[in-house]
């Protein structure tokens, strides 16, 4: 494939300063799936795309390497207690906004207070339990200030208390919930401090436009404490929800890294493009919520069951989906550290499910004078809705009639957030590498439990595994919890996700890791 190289050769002036600088300034295009929400991290709606973008312009106590590989980010170095529950961040003297402003503690101790803020209503707010009173402070118990951070030694010192000792704890602090956020500019500019002519922020790069539902531009923050390192000068995101239309502007040049192509172009892909083509084992999982609120045909356990057990998931990842995913029984995807995933318990004989189905329905009060009729959403995607189409004939012999919408990303899960839907499409990639960032969705009250299922007995198997020191006496509550749910038919589990993305093989810097994460402060072209 042809490299369409963005270059501005400047003026040639033979001075020594110009030398020092880069020859080329190079832009990277990258195709996302969908749409920021915000650049207000307490406003994000959830989506990987999302992440894709904060990543590159905010920085957290620490950070990712290529490869995954966590580092030091706004921190240096950190102790940790030794009843495990007392972090101590020491804050690089050297980082400062984009604006010139240095960043220090007091910037985490507000951002981590401001998503916790009832009135900002994050539903990623929960992330952040695991810190002392922080479930107090996000439901309005508390005020802010009993949050358990602090600033120390006039902001060069980060601290935090947790309830308990957290495994996953550095790892968490990688997800956009734990980045700071600029007290000086909220106080200046209020909520408008996101606006583009006000915005500043800590990564490697700084935002400079936004055209909804179009692109976003960012640039390299010359205040970033290795800005020198940092080869390109800007990144643009398309939001290009067509994967179809994402591969047309890959193979014209018009983008160099694409995030997610259609499953139904692999093979022509790996033929055409084998050096472009990448795939790779990803802990992420595709499901479909059940609506448990009351009031809804779903929030019987019987048709839960049925739904499940009419569902081929092997002819979705085998022939609807051509390999590019793999069936599954679990909600916590295969992969993830020190556990043993938990699956529902289902027969291979389709034709003593299919009739297992129908007897449930019907004994749920559903058949040929009682149709039971479903409303089901998915976004806007040709996967997501070939697997909806399939999904809905396999329900069409128990007599299920399926009303159909889409919408784009970020309507598609607000919409969901709301509660209006019997099922929907979801899709559940790992913030960090930990089976309780998965089970956590299906708790009582947090912000992505789409479907509002609550069970007691679930909700204290998590609690206790929060508490719990020993590793497999740990693994085995989270287990338990996940069969226990996975028995109560609290989702319909589908796909585990692969990573699919097409990558210009002039491109450095990039490796493909589980958990999906390309930072853009790593990417350079070669020559």
């Amino acid at each position: 494939m042809l490299k369409i190289r963005r270059s501005l050769l400047g003026a040639l002036a033979l001075s020594t300063s110009l030398f020092a600088a880069p020859l080329y300034a190079e832009t990277l295009n990258i195709g996302v799936a969908g749409e920021l929400a915000s650049f207000d991290t307490s406003q994000v709606s959830g989506g990987v795309w999302e992440s894709q973008v904060l990543m590159d312009v905010y920085e957290g106590l620490v950070k990712k390497a290529p490869d995954g590989e966590i580092l030091p980010g706004m921190a240096t170095s950190w102790e940790v207690s030794d009843d495990g529950k007392t972090y101590t961040f020491h804050m690089r003297e050297d980082a400062k906004w984009s604006d010139g402003h240095p960043v220090t503690a007091e910037d985490f101790v507000f951002g981590w207070q401001h998503l916790l803020d009832p009135e900002n209503a994050s539903k990623y707010a929960y992330m952040l339990y695991p810190v002392v009173n922080a479930e107090a402070v996000n439901t309005g118990k508390k005020p802010l200030d009993a949050l358990g951070v602090k600033s120390l030694d006039g902001g060069k010192t980060f601290q935090v208390t947790l309830n308990s000792p957290t495994p996953y704890f550095i790892q968490l602090l990688t997800h956009y919930t734990a980045y700071p956020a600029p007290k000086h500019a909220v106080e200046k500019y209020g909520d408008a401090w996101v606006n583009m002519n006000n915005i500043v922020t800590n990564g490697a790069f700084t935002p400079v436009e936004w055209i909804s539902q179009s692109r976003i531009t960012v640039t390299r923050n010359p205040e970033y404490y290795d800005a020198d390192k940092v080869a390109l000068d800007k990144v643009n995101y398309f939001t290009i929800e067509d994967r179809n239309a994402g591969v047309s502007r890959f193979r014209a040049g018009e983008i160099d890294i694409l995030r997610e192509y259609s499953s139904s172009m692999y093979g022509w892909l790996k033929d055409n493009l084998p050096e472009a083509t990448h795939m790779s084992p990803y802990l992420g999982s595709y499901y479909y919520v059940l609506n448990s609120r009351e009031g809804r045909p779903t929030a019987d356990k019987r048709v839960r069951k049925a739904l499940n057990l009419a569902v081929r998931r092997k002819v979705i990842s085998e022939q609807i989906m051509a390999g590019t995913f793999l069936p599954s029984l679990s909600f916590v995807p295969k992969g993830i550290a020190n556990y043993d995933v938990q699956k529902m318990q289902l027969s291979d004989d389709m034709d003593a499910r299919m009739a297992e189905a129908k007897k449930l329905l019907a004994e749920a009060g559903y058949g040929p004078d009682n149709p039971l009729e479903l409303t089901l959403r998915y976004n806007t995607t040709d996967e997501h809705k070939k697997i909806a189409i399939a999904i809905a004939a396999m329900w069409r012999p128990l007599g299920v009639k399926v009303n159909m919408f889409n919408s784009e990303a970020t309507v598609h899960y607000q919409t969901i957030q709301e509660g209006k839907f019997d099922v929907a499409r979801a899709g559940w990639i790992a913030d960090y590498n930990d089976a309780e960032n998965f089970l956590s969705l299906l708790y009582t009250g947090v912000g992505n439990n789409y479907g509002g299922y609550s069970n007691p007995e679930f909700d204290k198997l998590l609690d206790k595994a929060a508490v719990t020191q020993d590793a497999e006496k740990r693994e085995a509550l989270l287990e338990k919890a996940e069969q226990l749910a996975m028995d109560d038919y609290a989702l319909i589990p589908l796909l585990y996700y692969v990573a699919r993305n097409l990558v210009d093989p002039s491109i450095e810097g990039w490796e493909d890791n589980v958990e999906d994460d390309h930072p853009s402060r790593w990417i350079s072209f070669t020559d």
